[in-house]
């Protein structure tokens, strides 16, 4: 899901820090079931019934981006390649000519064309060389060069790898639709078998799942919903295969950074460090290019699980627009596009600074058509996949929310209401296991009879809830834990009372 930054990888943006830009609030969770109940200590030892015989799903990758050869290969023009190598000089001062491949993640056969037509226009000069070739010449701005990659910098700072065509990061994220996924009941069940859920309930999440399509998870507060979208979510990250995401795409000579070490979690780290190309590896440049021709994949992609993007009352409009800065002069893509090929959580939906209906319509040709549309800075659109598992979760009534228009276009509605008397007392033995306090099947008879039986509806979280009242009274009185009436029903009384 959302993974911390890797150390050894660059910034998403790639550029210069952009001035009075933040990054897009995202949440995550690797630890499920402790959303709602904590931590289980004795999880790895618990096998559920729905457990037995399983076994993992089979991780399906769509193919790779194979490494251009050729500029043509690229998607980008001479003038874009050679605005990045300039870029780059006026940062670094001093680079290699193997430095400039590196950092545009392209192969040096396609960058000594660039550095070649520089040195022609007495844009760049060779202020040392090894005789291995030019890969090894070290390289510095002129006068006239400076200029120039001023005025690059002038028009756009992005200064990371090379980004990739709109067209084929269109391409791609077909290949690597969420609707494709082979999910099966087995697959399904090794997700969710650390969780207690109501019987059936994986069997009307599998459908959803298959289908790639919107889901609508509904119900009364404090029964889980948020925990089994994020269920379905860990499934997609973990059982769901790998997918490319580029660091950034190129579209109407503007740029948008796509790849974000917060949100995307990288599989090909080990296989880019044992395949950094290095001159110190190399006895001639004959090897360097041998190695140039092989089908390498493209290294403007990272290869990264399907991401799960997680947003709740914090969402606006703004968030599903491009995020464009004046100073930096390039775009950041909006969080739904960087959850393309994996899940898109709202949360507590109806509770959003925006109202629910605008944000129903901001969505409505997209849930239909899979296509969204971006607008620029200057005005101009261009249109984007829209290839992703999108989950609304709310408390709230569904008819008080949305319209019977935006109802058709979510293919799959589940509600998760409150749990039988059976779930819930395994729900509160667990807890209490959590918590190392003995289980004791009268508190559970207790709280039926005085609140349950007498028109107050269990809630799955309630066992939590009341444990942690317990404990802290008996912390208080310096007293052991046991799940006697007497504290059963103070605990009750602070947390049933009637405000």
């Amino acid at each position: 899901m959302i993974d911390s930054r890797n150390p050894l990888e660059p910034n998403a943006d790639h550029s210069l820090p952009p001035s009075g830009q933040s990054a897009p609030s995202s949440q995550g969770s690797s630890d499920l079931y402790s959303d709602l109940f904590g931590h289980d200590p004795a999880a790895s030892q618990r096998i559920r019934p729905q457990a037995v015989g399983v076994t993992p799903a089979t991780m399906i990758t769509p193919p790779q981006p194979h490494s251009p050869l050729t500029l043509d290969q690229t998607g980008l023009t001479l003038m874009q390649i050679c605005d990045l190598v300039l870029k780059q000089l006026y940062l670094h001062g001093s680079l290699m000519g193997i430095d400039f491949a590196r950092n545009a993640r392209l192969p040096f056969k396609v960058i000594e064309e660039s550095l070649q037509f520089l040195k022609d226009e007495k844009c760049i000069e060779v202020a040392s060389g090894e005789i291995i070739g030019s890969a090894s010449y070290r390289f510095n701005l002129t006068e006239l060069g400076r200029v120039r990659a001023r005025e690059a910098f002038e028009q756009c700072r992005y200064v990371g790898p090379a980004p990739v065509p709109l067209d084929a990061y269109v391409e791609q994220c077909r290949r690597q639709s969420v609707s494709g996924l082979d999910c099966d009941p087995q697959s399904l069940q090794e997700a969710f078998h650390d969780l207690i859920i109501r019987p059936n309930l994986l069997e009307e999440l599998g459908p959803a799942v298959c289908s790639g399509k919107s889901i609508f998870i509904y119900g009364p507060p404090g029964n889980g919903k948020t925990m089994i979208a994020k269920g379905l979510g860990a499934f997609l990250n973990n059982h769901g295969g790998e997918i490319y995401v580029p660091y950034a795409i190129h579209t109407e000579n503007n740029i948008v950074t796509v790849f974000d070490p917060t949100i995307h979690r990288t599989t090909d780290d080990a296989e880019l460090r044992a395949g950094g190309i290095g001159l110190e590896s190399m006895r001639t440049m004959g090897e360097a290019q041998q190695r140039m021709q092989k089908d390498l994949p493209d290294l403007r992609w990272r290869r990264v699980r399907r991401p799960v993007v997680i947003t709740g009352g914090e969402l606006t409009l703004d968030m599903l627009d491009l995020r464009y800065n004046k100073t930096s002069n390039f775009y950041t893509a909006p969080l739904h596009i960087k959850a393309n090929g994996g899940v898109f959580l709202i949360d507590d939906f109806g509770r959003q600074i925006v109202s629910p209906r605008d944000l129903l319509n901001r969505w409505i040709l997209p849930l239909e058509e899979g296509i969204d549309f971006l607008t620029l800075a200057t005005g101009k659109k261009f249109s984007v996949p829209f290839e992703q598992l999108i989950i609304f979760s709310t408390n709230l009534d569904p008819r008080e929310l949305v319209d019977e228009a935006f109802l058709r276009r979510i293919r799959h509605k589940i509600k998760i209401g409150s749990p039988s008397r059976d779930l819930y007392a395994e729900i509160f033995e667990f807890c209490c296991r959590q918590r190392g306090i003995e289980f004791n099947p009268r508190s559970v008879d207790y709280l039926y009879s005085t609140f349950y039986d007498q028109g107050k509806p269990p809630r799955s979280s309630d066992p939590r809830d009341l444990l942690e009242i317990v404990r802290s009274i008996c912390r208080f009185r310096k007293q052991e834990v046991k799940l006697s009436e007497e504290i059963i029903a103070e605990a009750t009384e602070r947390f049933f009372c009637q405000l």
